[in-house]
């Protein structure tokens, strides 16, 4: 099983950057950065089934079988882009619906990233129904806090436990 991490994050040098680079350092997971891609939000009448989401999730779909989201916390939620990936996910069940059944059996878990530790298991919420909605098994989720007091060093046992339980799920899959 190969694992992606999928990155939503306004900045690429950002703190939720940062987490994401130690986790590639420590892992041997792939990187897909939101930012690279041209996709809008989700339109009824598809006319934006062109840009770049159902290619970016034909990859994913074909490649991978455990996809990390990462995300930084604005306002009580993932990221503006992180959501308009998410509501994108609703093109694989109207249009590409083949392509979407392929998730069922994969894995999804999520990483958040603020300055406190301020965050309830309602942020977790989307990630959670959404994974059960399309059939995937969700393994659970961390939170990184990065501030003034806090460095990205003091979350590493945390960062590393997350980094475990993906690597377990990979192996018991084998």
């Amino acid at each position: 099983m190969r694992s992606i991490i999928i990155l939503g994050s306004s900045r690429n040098d950002g703190d939720t950057s940062k987490v994401v680079k130690l986790l590639k350092e420590k892992s041997d997971w792939d990187l897909i950065d939101l930012n690279d891609y041209d996709f809008s939000y989700y339109d009824y009448a598809h006319k934006n089934a062109g840009d770049d989401f159902l290619p970016i999730m034909r990859n994913i779909i074909d490649n991978y079988d455990m996809l990390i989201f990462a995300t930084p916390v604005y306002w009580y939620s993932m990221s503006g882009i992180m959501k308009v990936f998410f509501d994108r996910i609703t093109d694989l069940l109207e249009i590409e619906k083949d392509l979407g059944r392929k998730l069922r059996g994969k894995n999804m878990a999520a990483l958040s990233c603020s300055i406190g530790n301020h965050l309830g298991d309602q942020f977790w919420l989307p990630f959670s129904e959404t994974a059960k909605y399309l059939g995937m098994n969700y393994l659970g989720n961390v939170h990184a806090v990065i501030n003034d007091s806090t460095n990205l060093e003091a979350e590493t046992d945390k960062l590393e436990k997350f980094i475990a339980l993906i690597n377990t799920a990979e192996k018991s899959s084998h």
